[in-house]
């Protein structure tokens, strides 16, 4: 059971044996004994393909269930899928046993090829067990919780390589916390903490910090198995002497299909939570800067908005910002304004980014990085117009655009790529 939850499912080598599986099966299930019997089956196929096209138009483009534009290739899938299940459900009747017995078998097969191809569109799951939710993470040792915030050394990247640190290890580690919500009451899942090389040995240096979060749905995990974000990190260590951020990825949800649009209001104070509760814990916990110069803060889609909305808001807390693919403003559909505020709608422009820019703008020193895919237009032309407002701001500002994506988590790990360098950088881990 463990070998199929870790079978790789986000790789080409894996799809193609998925496809040529569901292709033979679909051939012969439109092979039949009579003309009339082909025929049909062709129609019925046919029809599926127009069902499909109709459900995955109705989806993305009239009902916008995701909030983005559904990709091609995500609609051709689609579309081929449903023509193979309405093939696989003709050849269920006026057939004999094995036929069925194949049409059945066939249903799970077309649903196979279906997902892996979309999976692999999004960049999303590398296998069962990052599909299916389950944390490859175990609980942080205690012992790497028991140290306090302190000064950064500006110096450090020259102080820290001039020491002989042999019981260093070359990756990092990475582990599950509980971050109480004891002033906010929020209600969050655990988070996940990357600890760096350099702190894992025995008089570790004070190191800057980098707060991540996920889009919705998601976990705190995923920024983590999807975003590949130790492996960018232990690769940067690699080449500044075990020297890295700590990261630490909150819930920023409460649960999968919650929203509370990184504010105070009637879903829940998650301002509060990140502001008080999560920084408190972690300057109680982890040796990282107290100072905001030397705290960053990052994340993906509603987790990329939340950023801004933070990095906006509270500039003496985070002074960088990686924003990949946010909304213009955070939102949970028509309901936005009447459960979160209570039809306020000066509650709600006061928790929108482009105001809070506004109002705190000059910004004396706070740096934004802002990201999207080439292939999703939409939040291309909301990256855009919230990076002029920063850089209109007082913010030092880069745009980042990932050339062969869209909303996915390919685009997430091209951004971050260049990103984290400069973040490092600004950070005080530059060489």
């Amino acid at each position: 059971m463990h070998w199929l939850l870790h079978l790789s499912i986000g790789r080409r080598y894996f799809l193609l044996p998925a496809d040529v599986v569901a292709v033979s099966l679909f051939i012969y299930l439109v092979v039949r004994s009579t003309r009339r019997l082909l025929i049909r089956g062709i129609a019925i196929a046919i029809l599926g393909a127009l069902v499909g096209l109709i459900v995955v138009w109705l989806v993305s483009d009239v009902w916008n269930v995701f909030g983005i534009a559904l990709t091609a290739v995500v609609h051709v899938w689609v579309v081929l899928f449903f023509a193979g299940l309405f093939l696989a459900v003709f050849n269920l009747w006026a057939s004999r046993w094995w036929r069925k017995t194949i049409a059945a078998v066939s249903i799970f097969s077309f649903l196979v090829a279906a997902a892996a191809g979309i999976n692999i569109d999004f960049g999303a799951y590398r296998n069962l067990s990052d599909a299916l939710g389950i944390s490859p993470y175990s609980a942080l040792p205690a012992a790497r919780l028991s140290s306090q915030a302190g000064t950064m050394d500006a110096s450090l990247p020259k102080t820290w390589r001039a020491r002989d640190h042999t019981e260093m290890p070359k990756q990092g580690m990475v582990g599950t916390v509980s971050i109480p919500g004891t002033q906010s009451h929020f209600a969050a899942r655990k988070a996940v903490v990357y600890l760096p090389p350099a702190a894992l040995v025995a008089n570790p240096p004070v190191l800057p910090l980098l707060i991540l979060f996920t889009g919705q749905p998601g976990s705190p995990t995923e920024m983590f198995a999807s975003g590949q974000v130790p492996v960018m990190l232990d690769s940067y260590a690699a080449a500044h002497a075990g020297l890295a951020p700590i990261v630490v990825v909150p819930d920023q949800l409460g649960a999968p299909l919650k929203n509370p649009m990184c504010a105070d209001s009637r879903l829940g104070k998650a301002a509060t939570y990140f502001t008080v509760d999560i920084r408190g814990w972690i300057l109680n916990h982890l040796h990282v800067a107290t100072s905001g110069r030397y705290w960053a803060v990052g994340g993906y889609s509603k987790g990329g908005t939340c950023s801004i909305q933070l990095g906006a808001s509270r500039p003496d807390l985070f002074g960088s910002t990686i924003d990949i693919l946010g909304e213009l403003v955070p939102t949970m559909g028509a309901k936005s304004l009447s459960e979160a505020f209570g039809g306020s709608r000066a509650a709600y422009e006061a928790i929108k980014p482009l105001p809070l820019l506004a109002r705190h703008t000059p910004y004396a020193d706070s740096i934004a990085i802002f990201g999207a895919g080439a292939k999703e237009k939409q939040y291309g032309a909301y990256a855009r117009q919230i990076e002029a407002a920063a850089a209109g701001s007082g913010m030092k500002t880069r745009l980042v655009i990932s050339p062969d994506s869209g909303h996915d988590w390919n685009t997430v790990r091209y951004v971050l790529t260049r990103a984290l360098p400069e973040v490092c950088a600004r950070l005080g881990l530059g060489s």
